[in-house]
């Protein structure tokens, strides 16, 4: 009798079938962002401590890049850097002299950079212990951000915000990213920072156009997120737009508080889903950088994404009218120019190329349109479609209202 012979290939194969391990952890991330002045002063404490703070009785190897810009407004930073190193030489070592490099969003359009700090690294002998210190503005952060997150699959970053716009916003968060194939933070990751270090001090450093700029951010958040803020943003206008050192301080902490208050307990800290709370105004400010060939200051951009979509909020019965005229006016005492031609460029074709915004905006989030409109002052909500006929009516309302 022949004995039955068992198809092995055909067990494995239902097994395969059959068998689902579902792999779930969670990574608990936590970083320090302090507020200061005169981080590098020998007898401030702050940034040894944020580089030694999980090992305290080690000597910690580090590598500063500086923003070219920053550089030149503060000619002797480099050499601070590395007294402040020398003063701490039991627990902080150089292992090369700070770096000077290009800054501005054009840092982020260079490839070959990026491949060349990441070589630099390796030349150095920077590991997933040793750290990459930027001591520069968002994009610039952006860009070292994105090169230390991608040499050892991640080694320690610190920022050292030196703008208004980075130290309320882009420099406390989680992303990093570079521009690729004319697409604005194509290519990026989510990676939290091991420290933030702002430095009251830096704002010294900037022209009266990029201090103004960076308030729009505040704007944004106040908007969307804190009524309260807003008002105070209005008392306090005048103090700002002087570029007084409270009024600023003050700024800066609660906008960062906001921010980070929805990267932590806003349920979706690396953007895996489609809304984009924080993005408020941004869809047209993303567009009209592009458009501009960044002539625009991110900034700057925001604050007429903010006007537009203000007052298409009123058009659509989400927002009080009257409320659009109260946010332009906030915005303009605060020295932002709420127009800009390119809002009406049209191809040759004759679309509106600031409507492709929107759907890059859609693309960027996976296919599906998440847009944040205003329902009040201190209170936005997502919708899921534009009235691309109610945008032309609100940058109409826009050019007519700017030009009183």
């Amino acid at each position: 009798m022949k004995t039955p012979t068992t198809n092995i290939s055909q067990i494995v194969e239902r097994e395969t079938f059959g068998a689902v391990y579902h792999q779930r952890f969670a990574v608990q991330y936590d970083y320090p962002v302090h507020f200061t002045r005169g981080l590098f002063a020998p007898d401030n404490p702050v940034f040894v401590e944020a580089l030694s703070r999980q090992e305290p009785g080690k000597r910690h190897r580090a590598w500063v890049l500086i923003d070219a810009d920053v550089a030149a407004s503060w000619p002797g930073l480099g050499h601070e850097i590395s007294a402040y190193v020398e003063h701490h030489a039991e627990r902080l070592q150089l292992v090369a002299h700070p770096e000077i490099i290009v800054g501005g969003e054009k840092v982020k359009h260079d490839p070959e950079l990026v491949t060349r700090l990441q070589r630099r690294l390796l030349e150095l002998g920077i590991d997933r212990h040793s750290f990459v210190v930027a001591v520069g503005g968002g994009a610039f952060l952006d860009m070292v951000g994105f090169v230390a997150a991608t040499v050892h699959r991640g080694v320690r970053h610190v920022r050292v915000p030196t703008t208004v716009l980075a130290q309320n916003d882009s420099g406390v968060g989680v992303k990093n990213g570079v521009n690729a194939f004319g697409v604005k933070n194509f290519v990026g990751t989510f990676a939290p920072p091991f420290a933030v270090l702002n430095d009251g001090n830096f704002l010294r450093t900037l022209q009266p156009r990029d201090r103004i700029a960076g308030m729009a951010e505040a704007v944004k958040v106040a908007l969307i997120r804190d009524r309260v803020f807003f008002e105070w943003l209005e008392s306090q206008v005048e103090a700002l737009r002087a570029s007084e050192a409270e009024a600023m301080a003050r700024m800066i902490r609660r906008c960062a508080e906001l921010h980070m208050r929805q990267i932590a307990h806003g349920g979706d800290p690396f953007e895996s889903g489609s809304a984009r709370p924080l993005d408020y105004g941004h869809w047209a400010a993303h567009k009209l950088e592009a458009l501009t060939a960044n002539e625009l200051r991110h900034g700057e951009a925001v604050a007429i994404g903010l006007a537009l979509d203000s007052r298409y909020s009123v058009q659509v019965g989400m927002l009080a009218a009257g409320q659009e005229d109260r946010i332009f006016a906030l915005l303009k005492r605060l020295g932002f120019y709420l127009w800009h031609a390119a809002l009406e460029r049209r191809d040759e074709q004759g679309r509106w190329l600031v409507l492709e915004g929107l759907r890059e905006f859609r693309e960027h989030l996976g296919g599906e349109l998440s847009v944040t409109l205003l329902r009040e002052i201190g209170r936005g909500e997502e919708v899921h479609a534009m009235d691309e006929a109610e945008i032309l009516r609100a940058i109409a309302w826009l050019r007519q209202r700017e030009a009183q």
